[in-house]
């Protein structure tokens, strides 16, 4: 694969790294009595990023779930380059839905003003998900072809033709609590550890690293992509500091959820950790351990069919300066998502995730909403319906009040084929994450290195409830996300960010020439 030339004398590519002198531009901003004082700031900043991708391993908690089953599915199938019949005709395997495989980035335009996109891959090298290696653990003891035939996501053509490899592949037996789940998940945890918190976390430890050695792995990620849990009730003197949560782990507290262990037990053997459910794995001792250990966590929840479209629907109309008064939500779904989530304290995780997405674009506009104004009612509904299956059906009604107190209502029904549009999700957090355990940064002009901070913000766009460092800003508009993950990428290649002026086609002077 080609990758983007850059003719800079800011940027110098050699065989081992991509080095980057850049001028990140910015405004730190001052609040008095008086009014508001923006004041410009220049920042030199020298990015340092390997070229060659690590040979990277993808391990799952909950891999023989609808997700799990379908992602590997997926890599198989386009790896071997698989095409199967359906009632549309011939489908071939690809990579749609992913920004990392399936999307452009604007790089600029020619001197005749032509405007050239380039795919997103090809602007820095990144993991190619044929060659990753998948691997995890679940409750369930199914092989991952009678998951998949389970799961009723993949077309059945296309599942006989996965089947001899995948009837193969059985999970690992996982860390399961029946405390932080549904009790109807009872019924399929038949593959669980039996044995302390401790002992099972040192069990995964070992896990990981027979992966990486089986694999020659140079780095190993780990997922969560199981059932949604309940939240802990964080506790000063077990949850607030690394020392404590260790402590707790030792102790088998009984609330430290098996979504903390993996963390634990990711972060203890430097591997990065992304939650991608709505629980509060990170609580703050979670976070000094990878602090400690200077490991990568991300998180919380895939975000991947109605809340997608609530925060570019919201952040759309907000900043066209309509005013969003109520926002009814309402899902139906029989996969075991929608199952486990029947459960009242399971749902109230996910209620919590999709309830704040709207927060930091209605704080943005002061005209629409006043200091004390009331935000919007917000009201979300999460029913389970065996029949649609893995088929979600999300249904909104958006009422906006508009010009002279009109009012306008725009109501939407939203087919989601769930895990078909998760998988593309889970690929590129596990994509963008190793990128980012390549890239150090400079802020004393290239004297020392270091990597970024360990929380993963930048894989907001990705994720319905963007975990963030401390003291920092929640972003869940949906285009500032997806701006972000462009703009540090063509920063990394000394690349200004993409602006929109388009300055050199409004003046006179240099269209003429």
């Amino acid at each position: 694969m080609s990758f983007l030339n850059v003719n800079s004398k800011n940027v110098t590519i050699g065989e081992e790294f991509i080095e980057s002198n850049y001028n990140y531009q910015t405004t730190e901003v001052q609040k008095t009595e008086t009014g508001i004082t923006v004041t410009p700031k220049d920042m030199p900043i020298n990015f340092r990023t390997k070229k060659t991708p690590a040979k990277t391993g993808l391990m799952l908690v909950g891999w023989g779930g609808n997700n799990g089953s379908t992602v590997t599915a997926a890599l198989l199938a386009n790896k071997q380059k698989m095409s199967w019949e359906t009632k549309n005709g011939t489908q071939d395997a690809n990579y749609f839905g992913s920004i990392t495989q399936s999307a452009a980035i604007r790089i600029g335009q020619t001197s005749t003003f032509e405007e050239i996109h380039i795919p997103l891959k090809e602007v820095v090298p990144l993991v190619d998900p044929n060659e990753l290696v998948i691997g995890g653990w679940d409750c369930s003891s199914m092989n991952l072809a009678d998951a998949m035939k389970r799961a009723k996501v993949l077309e059945p053509e296309l599942q006989r033709q996965l089947r001899p490899e995948m009837e193969q592949i059985v999970p690992l037996p996982a860390i399961f609590d029946l405390g932080f789940v549904s009790n109807n998940q009872d019924e399929r945890a038949d593959n669980v550890l039996p044995m302390t918190k401790y002992d099972a976390v040192q069990k995964v430890r070992q896990d990981i690293r027979d992966f990486k050695s089986q694999h020659e792995l140079d780095s190993a990620i780990v997922l969560w992509t199981a059932n949604t849990e309940r939240f802990s009730e964080v506790t000063e003197g077990v949850h607030d500091t690394a020392e404590n949560i260790l402590k707790a782990l030792d102790e088998n507290h009984s609330e430290l959820a098996p979504s903390g262990c993996y963390a634990i037990a990711s972060i203890l053997e430097g591997c990065s950790y992304i939650n991608g459910a709505p629980q509060n794995t990170f609580v703050p001792g979670i976070v000094d351990l990878a602090e400690q250990k200077n490991v990568f966590i991300a998180g919380d929840d895939f975000k991947s069919g109605q809340t997608k479209m609530k925060s570019a629907i919201v952040e759309f109309f907000v900043g066209a300066g309509i005013k969003p008064e109520c926002i009814a939500s309402y899902n139906h779904l029989g996969n075991n998502d929608g199952y486990n989530l029947s459960s009242p304290k399971q749902f109230r995780s996910k209620e919590i995730t999709k309830s704040n997405v709207v927060d930091d674009m209605v704080a943005s506009n002061n005209i629409l909403f006043p200091e004390g104004t009331q935000k919007p009612d917000h009201c979300i509904v999460i029913k389970y319906l065996p029949y649609v299956g893995d088929s979600k059906r999300a249904l909104d009604e958006y009422s906006f009040q508009i010009f002279m107190g009109g009012q306008q209502t725009i109501v939407m029904h939203n087919t989601c084929e769930d895990s078909l549009l998760a998988t593309p999700l889970i690929l590129d957090l596990c994509i963008l994450t190793e990128l980012m355990q390549r890239i150090e940064i400079s802020t004393d002009g290239g004297k020392t290195f270091e990597k970024s901070n360990c929380v993963l913000s930048i894989l907001s766009y990705l994720l319905k409830a963007p975990f963030v460092p401390a003291k920092t800003p929640v972003v869940n508009a949906l285009n500032r996300q997806k701006q972000c993950i462009e703009n540090v990428i063509r920063a990394l290649v000394g690349l200004p960010p993409e602006n929109n002026m388009l300055l050199e086609c409004k003046m006179k002077q240099t269209t003429k020439q």
